[in-house]
């Protein structure tokens, strides 16, 4: 299987700056896993849009796909409860 590149909206990026320092390990080591497998088992795509998410303890990755270039798109990194807002 070929590697996906990962690339992270800047609004993101800020997000995932903000986090504790224990969370920001396992949030990173899981976005940098996507390269390899997209759709790993613990994610799941949303109904309302070609997105899906993942779940990291408390947080959430927001991400979509472009299987045509390879390239994961992480769109927002949040808490579970403000992780859906103002998609």
């Amino acid at each position: 299987m070929a590697k996906y590149n990962i690339e992270i909206k800047k609004s993101a990026v800020k997000e995932i700056n903000q986090l504790p320092a224990a969370d920001l390990k396992r949030v990173l080591a899981a976005i940098d896993a996507l390269s390899n497998d997209p759709r790993p088992h613990n994610s799941i795509k949303l109904s309302a849009d070609e997105r899906y998410r993942m779940r990291v303890g408390n947080y959430r990755i927001l991400y979509m796909i472009e299987d045509d270039v390879l390239i994961v798109f992480v769109v927002k990194v949040g808490h579970r409860k403000d992780a859906y807002k103002s998609l």
